[in-house]
């Protein structure tokens, strides 16, 4: 999948996070972002972007290069990020504070915790969902 085409569906998803964040699961507002949700997952399995998708998070961790940069700060190294990962973590951090040498290893850490976090919020979501249906 061509660059842009993974920000635009990475983009789409962090939007739909964000807006299913406050919304609690079986309330009717969350149709319009479970939707899209299941649209963009769809979408995925019919036309995987990139192999590293399945990565377990803890493997995901592992894979990803920290570096103690001189500022006394450590950051990871971009590149060593798999995608969608990268891009699921640059969509999330937008407007962050970064070093040009890379981000901040702790916003790294964040990214990873909110995503379980999301995940299984969008989890309770979807169970909620097949048991009203």
């Amino acid at each position: 999948m061509p660059d842009d085409e993974l920000r635009e569906l990475e983009a789409k998803r962090r939007k739909a996070l964000w807006m299913l964040a406050n919304i609690s699961p079986s309330d009717s507002k969350a149709f319009d972002a479970l939707s899209i949700l299941d649209d963009l997952d769809l979408q995925e399995r019919k036309d995987p972007p990139h192999a590293d998708k399945a990565l377990e998070l803890n493997q995901l961790r592992d894979c990803v290069t920290l570096q103690h940069h001189h500022s006394g700060i450590d950051i990871i190294l971009e590149q060593t990020i798999p995608q969608p990962w990268r891009e699921r973590f640059n969509q999330a951090s937008v407007g962050s504070t970064r070093f040009f040498d890379g981000p901040y290893a702790s916003d790294w850490d964040k990214f990873l915790v909110e995503w379980e976090r999301e995940m299984q919020h969008l989890q309770e979501h979807r169970l909620a969902k097949a048991a009203n249906s």
